[in-house]
């Protein structure tokens, strides 16, 4: 429930099943939080690929119908909402070629930071273009490449690219899929066994994906890896020298499902531990432990279990409200959130409230849920969230807004808080986030809540974006 940040892509590829297209559907259901603008599917029977994709959910794009249309033993899949190019079918992944390495087919999670200056370049040396989005960049290059092999081709390509990317390619008999050297975004690699002691490999953003199909989790693809499965078998390298590691914490914090495991540890666990140090850090004296559904459920878990405060469900969260809606002629005030969210006056009435969330961006959703609870007879509301205040837009493939429009930039934590409407304010500190994840390592990304991006082109434009909006 959020004005926030728009939610990334996700990433699902099989290889070596005879349902392989089943199954990446079934990955992509597992994964339709992370992007409901549109999804796709391509296949291959070893001869041809074959591709499905429109605007849309899962499971309306999906029919058996169109399930039929991707026969074969490989398949890729993506579910996308858009960081990068406008939200059009043309911008759908996988996007699919026939070039001189092939029929091939790419799907990506995350944001090459370098795009423009790559299509230009690209352009400029006659490639034409039919989409927007940053992803086909990928595809140009792998065509361009002198390489013989696509596996050749991928690898001097990775290595032009910058920013965030998670990669599955689909060719005619193999799959390979990469990470940036910095690991921004997540890709874990899980295994099936098959009849006859044979087995598939399955690669996804997250794991949830793997659970619904019955694959087991065996690793992370490491940032800077590239890992290919052939009719050879499986093989595992790296495409670059080892860089320092910049994984999103906010995967943690808010975009992943909390039953899903993300860079090697437990969703679930970083945020009822988010939780517990936000307790820790801004103690309440109040009544009941409210999260605001259902990002902020796990959080208030471990404030509730910290703090000794009752947990309860004070805010009933709609799971049904399709992509439009009529909102009635005559004016309802703050009917956007109504919609969404309905407070149990029986729990929050003449209650002393601790409202839970993840995050803070704009402020506008925030403040109305605070005014819903208060409507709903609360004597207090006090406000915690479970990071940091967002300070800084994100550039590695999570739709922000700009530093303008963040509340945290350009206020104090107690104006924040008067905006809100809220008898209190608390974040959790950059301390309390790393502590949480157990970062003893510096290995995440924290960008958002210090200014501070890990790769050189992005500090370059954020510093000339500042100046332009200062006038200098």
């Amino acid at each position: 429930m959020r004005d926030k940040f728009h939610e990334e892509c996700g990433v699902v590829a099989v290889f070596g099943h005879p349902e392989a297209a089943n199954l990446a559907y079934l990955g992509l259901y597992a994964l339709q939080h992370r992007g409901q603008e549109s999804a796709g599917m391509c296949s291959t029977n070893g001869c041809d690929v074959f591709c499905v994709k429109e605007m849309g959910y899962v499971a309306d794009i999906f029919t058996p119908e169109q399930l039929a249309r991707l026969p074969g033993h490989i398949a890729i899949g993506h579910t996308r909402y858009s960081t990068a190019g406008s939200t059009v079918l043309t911008n759908a992944q996988p996007f699919a070629v026939a070039c001189n390495k092939g029929r091939i087919a790419v799907a990506h999670n995350g944001n090459i930071t370098n795009a423009a200056e790559l299509r230009r370049d690209l352009e400029a040396e006659g490639s034409i273009f039919q989409a927007s989005s940053d992803t086909e960049v990928i595809l140009h290059l792998v065509a361009r490449s002198r390489e013989r092999t696509l596996a050749g081709a991928l690898r001097e390509a990775l290595l032009q690219l910058e920013g965030a990317f998670s990669l599955v390619f689909l060719a005619q008999d193999r799959i390979i899929v990469a990470r940036d050297p910095q690991g921004f975004r997540p890709l874990a690699m899980g295994q099936m066994e098959l009849s006859g002691g044979k087995k598939s490999y399955v690669f996804a953003s997250e794991t949830c994906a793997f659970d619904l199909i019955g694959a087991v989790y065996l690793n992370e693809v490491e940032p800077g890896e590239m890992v290919i499965v052939g009719p050879e078998g499986l093989t595992r390298e790296r495409y670059c020298p080892e860089q320092s590691k910049a994984q999103c914490v906010f995967e943690h914090v808010y975009f992943s499902r909390p039953d899903s495991i993300v860079f090697g540890r437990s969703v679930q666990e970083s945020r009822e531990m988010l939780g517990r140090l936000l307790a820790r850090e801004h103690p309440a004296d109040a009544d009941v432990v409210v999260p605001l559904p259902d990002s902020g459920v796990a959080a208030a878990i471990g404030f509730a279990a910290e703090s000794g405060i009752p947990f309860r469900h004070g805010l009933i969260r709609s799971h049904y409200i399709g992509r439009t809606f009529i909102e009635p002629s005559q004016a309802i005030r703050d009917f956007g959130v109504k919609l969404k969210l309905n407070p149990v006056r029986s729990l929050l009435e003449g209650k002393r409230v601790v409202l839970v969330d993840d995050s803070i961006v704009r402020g506008t959703t925030s403040r109305k849920i605070v005014r819903m609870v208060r409507n709903a007879g609360a004597r207090e509301v006090h406000m915690r969230i479970s990071c940091p205040p967002t300070i800084s837009p994100c550039f590695y493939g999570v739709d922000t807004p700009t530093k303008r429009e963040l509340i945290a930039a350009n206020s104090t934590v107690e104006e924040t808080r008067k905006f809100l409407e809220a008898d209190s304010l608390g974040y959790l500190s950059l301390g309390g986030l790393r502590e949480a994840v157990s970062d003893d390592r510096q290995e995440y990304c924290y960008a958002c809540y210090t200014g501070n991006y890990p790769t050189d082109l992005v500090n370059i434009e954020a510093l000339m974006t500042s100046k332009d909006r200062r006038g200098c």
